[in-house]
């Protein structure tokens, strides 16, 4: 069922399956919850989960208000997660967590323990380095992405607004390197007590080995797992193997 509910004074799109099951909420990583995660939503086992996905605010169909970056973004995206699922009666819920959508659900874990029952984060860091720094400013200018990557932007967003955002989040994610250790969410690391699985694409261009490594040192228990040929979008282009990890793990 696709519907839009009222949140924190902002509408947020959102879809899930009909059936019963393990309640579970991924949280993309920049666009909406039905690009980023279509094989998700098309193949995981529907007898088992209730797949929820959702648009943060100015992403995908969660369109006003225009996407922003204040200071606490990642936090105010992490209450609206979990707003909207509490507005959608799912009292306790696993966390699929891709890219800035990893540092979100990470925050949730660690702030909303009662509410999470296990925890998948991939293409996901706590901190900000100077080589996350270049990587990032190097995609500020969408117009040098290739064509594959950029043309369905463009067509969900259009240019103009699609531009923009990138610039916006450049400079949005930018300013955590301001932090002592350039710290996201850090501290909240060992606060995060459920079963926590960690996957990383070892070719991921975005986001280097170190940061998994330092969210599986930090979680206790968590477990980290290595995908040799996978990249920034393992989840997509491996879907398969994917989707057998995460439901084995959630299981």
């Amino acid at each position: 069922a696709n519907a839009e509910v009222m949140v924190n004074a902002s509408n947020f799109y959102q879809q899930n399956n009909p059936y019963s099951g393990h309640w579970k909420t991924p949280v993309p990583g920049g666009e909406s919850g039905h690009s980023d995660f279509g094989p998700q939503l098309k193949s995981m086992n529907k007898q088992l989960f209730t797949i929820v996905a959702w648009d943060p605010r100015g992403y995908g169909h969660s369109i006003p208000p225009v996407r922003d970056f204040p200071p606490d973004f990642f936090e105010r995206d992490a209450k609206d997660a979990v707003d909207l699922m509490q507005a959608l009666k799912f009292n306790k819920f696993s966390l699929l967590g891709w890219s800035d959508g990893g540092i979100t659900a990470l925050i949730v874990a660690a702030k909303y323990p009662t509410l999470i029952h296990k925890l998948v984060v991939w293409g996901a860091n706590s901190s900000i380095t100077q080589e996350d720094l270049t990587l990032y400013n190097a995609i500020r200018d969408v117009s040098k992405w290739s064509e594959s990557i950029r043309k369905p932007m463009e067509e969900m967003y259009g240019y103009e607004y699609f531009a923009k955002t990138c610039e916006a989040w450049v400079d949005g994610i930018s300013q955590f390197a301001h932090n002592p250790d350039g710290n996201i969410c850090r501290h909240l690391l060992p606060n995060i007590k459920c079963p926590t699985f960690i996957i990383h694409g070892e070719k991921d261009p975005l986001v280097p080995r170190f940061h998994p490594e330092y969210l599986h040192n930090s979680i206790q228990g968590s477990r980290l797992f290595l995908m040799p040929e996978g990249k920034h979008n393992l989840h997509l282009r491996f879907a398969e193997e994917f989707n057998k990890l995460v439901q084995d793990f959630l299981l």
